[in-house]
């Protein structure tokens, strides 16, 4: 069973609609032992990090997810989920995230274009990865703030005045800026690339 993480934030129900088309078996849950026993978790998230944070921290999740981590258990962060994978964010104040990633979370600074970035963009994979089936393709994005963190842990990025990570990975936890769920075929086929990595338990990046 794939948990995604109930926590009051997120497009959960688009989310589900896509794992249920792709037959991948899941359940929105907040029950701590149900996500440190899932087969893998995903971390939605559309809205404000501090408020993200602060649900997160109401329902004693924090630790939970840390945990899990820990386990090795496989971790998507998708969105505001992605982003909560990191050390901190500048947003509305300096707060703390899962620390699950080294990096930070920066607004999208002023180059002309309009923010949020809101629709579709051109990605690029920068290293090998079982992700390099999104090489050129478009996803779907709507954020305010990216992730800044060293390049080892980029598996592709987008141009938006500056270079934005898409894809992030380190180890067993990955990152999506991007909504896949609402990216058509391309973002289907990354959730079951990462379903895929998950039934065989390989995140290596070939």
């Amino acid at each position: 069973m794939f948990a995604i993480v109930d926590y009051d934030t997120g497009n959960t129900l688009n989310l589900k609609k896509a794992l249920n088309y792709l037959k991948i078996d899941n359940k929105l849950t907040a029950d701590a032992e149900e996500i440190l026993n899932a087969q893998a978790i995903i971390l939605p998230g559309v809205g404000a990090f501090e408020s993200a944070v602060e649900s997160l921290e109401k329902r004693d999740l924090i630790d939970t997810l840390k945990m899990a981590a820990r386990k090795k258990i496989p971790f998507l962060g998708i969105c505001l989920g992605m982003q909560l994978l990191f050390e901190d964010s500048e947003e509305y104040g300096l707060n703390k995230g899962l620390n699950l990633i080294p990096g930070h979370v920066l607004a999208i600074p002023d180059t002309g274009l309009k923010v949020p970035q809101m629709g579709w963009n051109q990605n690029v994979v920068k290293q090998v990865s079982p992700f390099k089936i999104i090489d050129n393709q478009f996803t779907y994005f709507v954020h305010s703030y990216y992730a800044d963190c060293p390049a080892q842990y980029v598996i592709s990025e987008v141009d938006y005045g500056i270079k934005i990570p898409s894809i992030v990975q380190n180890e067993n936890v990955i990152g999506m800026q991007f909504h896949p769920e609402k990216s058509g075929q391309v973002g289907l086929d990354l959730l079951k690339k990462f379903q895929k990595m998950v039934m065989e338990n390989d995140f290596s990046r070939n």
